[in-house]
């Protein structure tokens, strides 16, 4: 998860050249070699240059905790390309570096990046501002961009930085307000290695704490040393901040409080707030990377044309979202960062004094995000689809609720209000949120799933308490509500074991920023709330006998039980709509040693499809049968399903057999029908699965997923974007691995934005977009089906006959192409008439036949976006 946020950016080193294959030239030159960097700590370095031009600036790009280098080879690739010198490396005690992991000492990590940057002043590659002066930016995605702004701060010679989804307090991020973070600690922690991986000091101050359950003042001085704010009055260069929105590790607080140092430093800063985080999400790695680019252009080539974007920036998901994970982005910016407080607006709440328990050994406890569950669609992305997973026991916390807004009001930043709290203990830790609550309050959702915590010292004898509550940008809708909660528990934290009861009344209203659109008023009470409760108990009586009906389930069709899959006018409607679907009407059918290609751009209802598929979330209307046996959820026919959607996730200190293992033994099924050591071998793991998953690369993380997919060879097996982060040749493995599956008689359907792929894996399409069928069949049909037609010729055609060509009826558009030409036909023009013209014209023709690519097809059928 944290390698993934490490896909922003990159860093490395050198040795001994060598050519990286790519598309499109120059080709990319790596160098790898192994650099001393004191006490007997080894770096592993990779240094990448592309061309033969003069010399250039450099780039130093570093990975997030717990990944390597490896993590940002193609970034650092893509930089090359575009005419950097770039290096990465992988930091003390990840990937192959030696040393203790030091969580960025200032004489470890720190220390290492300014070797690095001594390294590069020696390059002939590399552009100097002076005599061991490098010209140099560095970017970096969680640990990675803390490392880049601690670097800024301790090396005059850094000239711009990029840090993504990082803290600038570390002590902050993991003891918020005196509250110990204690499940992000202790993944942070796993993902390390284990305590005995980090330095000593570290180890003992992580035990100390997670026994208390309370840091103490060592703790906090400890981690506040080791973060940016320690040398925050000395970061002064070009900082482009981009944070996760869907982050409960980093919150967005730990990117304003940094942009506001910085900035106080007389530095350019730009904000940028992402649409996913450590939570999950969309990272928007395309458009992140590309704006990364374009800030060193500006800041390190001097290229005052580089379009750097605003200075603040927020990505929103369009609409409500399809109701299961994915969304269409847009963005929206402001030519000035606001801050987290922005215009704030008092929206009034009601509710009497209240008082709940902290029950004894903080169990059970409430649930707002759920760390380290996420992957590409994490959950903190479903509140900006109308969902939410948040839990609250009752007699456990307080709320307050607003009235009615009456008209769209956005929220941009952090809300505050100011509560007053009474414990019978001498302090009290309690968890604040506020929801948005639909009408009738049936549908509650907690903006990215974030909560704040806050320890009141003098609880026992009452204090005022003001709440600055997470950092978000969401829409609350005209007629819903918003109502703060505080909870005495939170699963991702630790609270007082002691059973305690506490009291909390309101003294002032919830004030809202507001900074970019949207603005609501709260209206009084109407009418109808009187009536409604009466109402909804009739409505939810007669939806209850409703859903009882129509559960149960159809009985099995005969006629396609040798039919792997049968989706018969499919569809599903939005969230919090009547009329927009993310599926509609969709039907198609499936056969046994199909490889079939799910396509359609971001939005198309893929995922959505495959969700119902698999019975994750009910249709609104059709079906979907799989050999014969309608899905629903836990239907028994699902156990011939395997499925990798979204990825997987794995604990990181077992080997890759044992997490295999242990997860078909939480199935309950006999492990002989695992047939393990079968899908092991299609997967191609090889020696790889004795070691612990947290030195597999990406590809192995990938490959070992689709084996658990495959446990238990299903006859059908479902693979949504399998070869995200995989370089060229793992993909060629992937896209083998699906064919010797297919091959035995079993069906794959596999969800891919890789077109080329697609058109070399698959041997079935099903094109969707705007989740309606846009055409399927044979791959060979559609590829096939163009109107651009390649004419091959024994000799060139010259420029004046390629003219003549394109002046004929019927065609409109022709150009010479290696071995003849490539004519596209126009209105009325058909592949006989091009013929007898072409004859006519004296051109040698030798051939004629269609010439299109799956990309042309496909843009052909859905309209290209462009």
């Amino acid at each position: 998860m944290l390698a993934a946020a490490a896909a922003v950016v990159v860093l490395a080193g050198a040795g001994t050249w060598t050519a990286v294959a790519g598309d499109d030239p120059p080709p990319v030159h790596r160098a790898d070699r192994v650099m001393a960097a004191g006490d007997g700590v080894r770096l592993d370095t990779s240094y990448f240059t592309a061309g033969s031009g003069g010399p250039r600036p450099a780039v130093l790009l570093a990975h997030g905790f717990g990944g390597s280098k490896a993590d940002v080879r193609e970034q650092a690739e893509s930089l090359a390309r575009d005419g950097y010198a770039v290096l990465t490396w992988s930091a003390r005690g990840f990937g192959e570096s030696t040393g203790k992991i030091g969580l960025n000492a200032p004489d470890g990590e720190v220390a290492d990046v300014s070797r690095l940057i001594d390294w590069l002043a020696q390059q002939p590659q590399v552009r100097l501002d002076e005599k061991g002066d490098p010209r140099v930016g560095m970017a970096g995605g969680s640990y990675g961009g803390a490392v880049a702004l601690l670097a800024a701060g301790h090396d005059k010679r850094v000239d711009a930085i990029a840090p993504a989804i990082t803290y600038w307090n570390l002590a902050d991020a993991l003891f918020p307000n005196g509250v110990f973070k204690k499940l992000w600690a202790g993944i942070f922690v796993n993902l390390g290695g284990g305590c005995e991986e980090l330095e000593a000091g570290l180890c003992r101050m992580y035990q100390r704490v997670a026994e208390s359950g309370t840091p103490d003042a060592e703790a906090v001085k400890l981690l506040e040393e080791r973060s940016p704010q320690a040398v925050g009055d000395r970061i002064d260069v070009p900082t482009l901040l981009m944070q996760g929105q869907t982050d409960s590790l980093f919150p967005l607080g730990q990117a304003d409080a940094a942009a506001k140092a910085i900035r106080a430093n007389g530095a350019p800063v730009d904000v940028d707030w992402i649409a996913g985080g450590h939570d999950g999400g969309d990272l928007e790695t395309d458009r992140v990377e590309a704006r990364v680019g374009a800030w060193f252009d500006r800041y390190l080539k001097g290229d005052e044309s580089a379009a750097t974007g605003p200075a603040f920036r927020v990505s929103r998901t369009l609409g409500s979202g399809s109701g299961d994970g994915e969304p269409r982005l847009e963005g929206v910016s402001a030519d000035s960062y606001p801050g987290l407080a922005g215009e704030l607006r008092p929206i009034g709440l009601r509710g009497r004094e209240q008082s709940f328990d902290n029950p004894a050994g903080a169990s059970p406890p409430a649930v707002s995000a759920l760390p380290g569950i996420g992957g590409s669609g994490g959950l903190s992305q479903l509140s900006s689809l109308g969902l939410g997973v948040s839990l609250d026991f009752p007699g456990q916390y307080a709320a307050f609720e607003s009235a009615p807004v009456r008209e769209d009001l956005q929220i941009t930043g952090s809300p505050t209000a100011t509560v007053h709290v009474e414990s019978t203990s001498d302090e009290a830790v309690l968890f604040a949120k506020v929801y948005d609550v639909g009408p009738g309050g049936t549908q509650r959702v907690l903006p990215s799933q974030l909560v704040t915590p806050v320890r009141v010292e003098n609880a026992g004898a009452g204090e005022d308490v003001k709440i600055t509550l997470p950092a978000v940008d969401h829409e609350i809708e005209s007629g819903h509500r918003l109502r703060l909660v505080l909870s005495s528990t939170d699963l991702g934290y630790a609270s007082p074991a002691a059973p305690a009861t506490y009291t909390v009344s309101l003294k002032g209203d919830l004030e809202v920023p507001t900074a970019l659109g949207g603005s609501g008023q709260v209206a009084g009470l109407p009418a109808w709330v009187w009536w409604a409760p009466l109402a909804g108990a009739a409505v939810a009586a007669a939806l209850l006998l409703t859903a009882r009906r129509r559960t149960t389930a159809p009985p099995p069709d005969p006629a396609l039980a040798d039919v792997p899959l049968e989706i018969t006018d499919l569809s599903k409607r939005y969230a919090k709509s009547t009329d927009r679907y993310a599926v509609r009407d969709l039907s198609f059918r499936v056969e046994r040693g199909q490889v079939l290609g799910l396509l359609g751009p971001n939005g198309a209802g893929k995922t959505t499809t495959l969700r119902m598929l698999m019975g994750l979330i009910a249709p609104d209307g059709g079906e979907v049968r799989v050999f014969g046996h309608a899905i629903a959820p836990g239907a028994p026919v699902l156990s011939r399903v395997g499925a990798f959607v979204e990825g997987a996730g794995f604990l990181p200190h077992l080997s890759g057999r044992e997490n295999l293992e242990l997860y078909w033994r939480a199935t309950g099924r006999p492990p002989q029908d695992a047939h393990l050591d079968e899908a092991l071998e299609i997967a191609g793991l090889g020696d790889a699965l004795a070691r612990a998953v947290r030195t597999y690369s990406q590809g192995m993380r990938q490959r070992l997923a689709i084996a658990q997919a495959m446990l238990g060879l299903p006859d059908l097996l479902i693979l949504d974007e399998p070869t995200n982060g995989l370089d060229p040749p793992q993909i060629r493995e992937m896209r083998e691995v699906m064919i010797r599956y297919a091959a035995a008689g079993r069906t794959v359907i596999v969800s891919s934005h890789l077109l080329a792929e697609v058109e070399q894996t698959c041997t079935h399409l099903v094109v969707m977009d705007h989740g309606r069928l846009v055409q399927a069949g044979p791959v060979g049909e559609i590829v096939g089906s163009g109107d651009t037609l390649l004419v091959g010729t024994v000799a060139r055609v010259d420029a004046p006959l390629v003219e003549k060509v394109a002046a004929l009826p019927g065609v409109a558009s022709a150009a010479a192409t290696d071995g003849g030409l490539l004519v596209r036909l126009g209105a009325g023009g058909t592949a006989r008439d091009l013929i007898a013209e072409l004859v006519r014209l004296d051109v040698p023709v030798e051939s004629v036949g269609p010439h299109r690519r799956l990309e042309d097809a496909f843009l052909t059928l859905i309209g290209d976006p462009a």
